[in-house]
């Protein structure tokens, strides 16, 4: 997986969580980021590999956006690893 196709995913999933209301209250809670630096932040691949994180810390949350976005759950993992290695508290 190429780093542009995992910074497509995570834009995915940001997108996904910014379109629920519950996931997006449960993310912003999680991070702390603020609702206003969300589009900047997007940028960062730390940040990025963060949304991924979201959904890969709670499996009905993965497994939900990975059908939504017609991918393998695995993918998920893998473009997390892409952005910025394995997270430390899998």
């Amino acid at each position: 997986m190429t780093e542009e196709e995992a910074r497509d995913i995570a834009v995915s999933g940001l997108s996904y969580i910014a379109a629920d209301e519950a996931q997006l209250g449960r993310f912003l809670a999680l991070t702390g980021v603020d609702p206003g630096d969300i589009r900047a932040a997007a940028q960062d691949p730390a940040f990025l590999a963060g949304v991924l994180d979201f959904f890969l810390g709670f499996e009905p949350a993965l497994l939900q956006f990975a059908e939504a976005a017609e991918i393998a759950p695995e993918r998920v993992a893998r473009a997390r690893h892409v952005l910025g290695g394995p997270p430390e508290a899998w």
